[in-house]
């Protein structure tokens, strides 16, 4: 929020008249014009500024998305998303939807079943759409451009080291395009992804893999299916030029599952353990819980440049390299198991924060305190659960337990937040597994 309230202190000072000299016994009319001005510009400030958001003012979306089709064209200067929505209406009188967008993002239009469509409002923090239909379900095409070059928030699509990017949790995704980016707004993607083939020969995203070929002038696409609803916070897109290490995993069922981690081509060798892993995740989570995988691929990818340790994105886990990258030469006993841990961990949301999401962030520790749980009892079955419940309350001890004494205390379901992302604490980790 500090760069829209600079911008806008900025537009005040621009804006505000030159000192006028004024003769005894003047009109002072300059005067008045002036303290309206700085009024006017104090108000634009105040509804600009971040405000609390509050758990008893939830209310269920007006408008669902029951299927969102996504086009990605990645270049160099710009990339073009184009996002296809079946809306659905479900509360009466839906004239109106907002759709959150960040300021980066530019609007190139916006079409209501094939038409275009102007009645609407752009703010800071999204995009109002007026005189929608309501006779129950419609198209929403909207075409947005981003710069992912210049994404340094490194939320939404960014672009580091060569290759594409996303982090959509909490609220990534708005850097995308316009959407309803709520955790209750679950949707079917399918994603369409073309590039340059020679930068970047691989194009990934959630769900199979159903379609992939070459296009003219040097570039290629594919095309990702996830046929399970999910948040747009889960959503993932990569792409560049990476290495692969591969395996398989036959279900309880019997269905043969491809196992994928890329990374550079120069930590090729540092991968078995995160595999080993893997494998050992989806075989415990079958033994334990019933739970058994539920598409025909899973992919992870390791990059230097995540500002999360890893995220649990459907099927295409991304993680930063220090959780996946391991060799005895370069990693200690306590290396290997936090990679075991949190490898687990992505795995086990497949279930506890996918297929089965939250209703609002306040929801956070139902997902993440859940599945830490979870990852605790997996390590224990690995290792020595004795050691292993010792590690867990010694963090509580020094990091959870001074954070409910002191001013940073809080519920592990708070009553309000400004920011969602100051609540991915230990209390709602560590605590909420407890």
């Amino acid at each position: 929020m500090v760069r829209a309230l600079q911008k806008t202190m900025t537009s005040t000072t621009q804006t505000t008249p030159k000192p006028t000299t004024f003769r005894r016994g003047a009109a002072t009319t300059p005067v008045t014009r002036t303290k309206a001005s700085a009024a006017v510009n104090a108000a634009a400030v105040a509804a600009e500024a971040p405000k609390p958001i509050y758990l008893k003012d939830y209310e269920s979306p007006a408008h669902g998305f029951v299927k969102v089709n996504l086009d990605f064209e990645l270049g160099e200067e710009t990339t073009r998303v184009t996002s296809t929505i079946a809306v659905e209406s479900r509360k009466a009188d839906a004239s109106t939807m907002f759709l959150h967008g960040d300021e980066s993002v530019e609007l190139a239009g916006v079409k209501i079943d094939g038409n275009e469509h102007t009645d609407y409002e752009r703010t800071a923090k999204g995009l109002t759409l007026k005189s929608l239909p309501t006779n129950g379900a419609f198209e929403l095409s909207i075409s947005t451009v981003i710069k992912p070059q210049e994404n340094t928030a490194l939320e939404g699509l960014y672009k580091s080291s060569g290759n594409f990017c996303t982090q959509c949790e909490a609220e990534g995704f708005r850097r995308i395009t316009f959407y309803q980016d709520r955790p209750d707004v679950m949707s079917i993607f399918t994603t369409r992804i073309s590039a340059d083939k020679a930068k970047y020969p691989v194009l990934l995203s959630n769900g199979n893999l159903i379609e992939s070929g070459d296009l003219d002038g040097g570039r290629h696409f594919t095309v990702w299916e996830d046929p399970w609803a999910k948040p747009s916070y889960l959503f993932a897109l990569v792409a560049g030029n990476l290495g692969m290490v591969e395996d398989k995993f036959t279900t309880m069922t019997g269905k043969e599952v491809t196992l994928r981690i890329f990374v550079e081509d120069h930590n090729l060798d540092k991968c078995e353990h995160a595999m080993t892993s893997l494998i050992k995740s989806m075989k415990w989570d079958e033994d334990t819980f019933g739970l058994e995988y539920d598409l025909d691929l899973f992919n992870i990818v390791a990059v230097d440049d995540f500002n999360m340790g890893a995220m649990e994105n459907k099927s295409l886990n991304i993680f930063n390299s220090r959780l996946v990258l391991a060799t005895p030469q370069s990693a200690t006993d306590a290396d290997y198991a936090a990679i075991e841990g949190v490898v687990a961990h992505e795995y086990f949301h497949n279930y506890t924060g996918n297929r089965v999401t939250c209703r609002d962030w306040f929801q956070l520790s139902l997902k993440e305190g859940l599945t830490v749980y979870r990852d605790q009892e997996f390590s224990a079955d690995m290792n020595s659960r004795g050691v292993k419940r010792i590690g867990d309350v010694a963090r509580l001890r020094m990091a959870q337990f001074p954070q409910d004494a002191g001013p940073m205390a809080h519920p592990i379901r708070p009553e309000s937040y400004i920011k969602m992302d100051n609540f991915y604490t230990v209390t709602v980790y560590e605590k909420g597994a407890e």
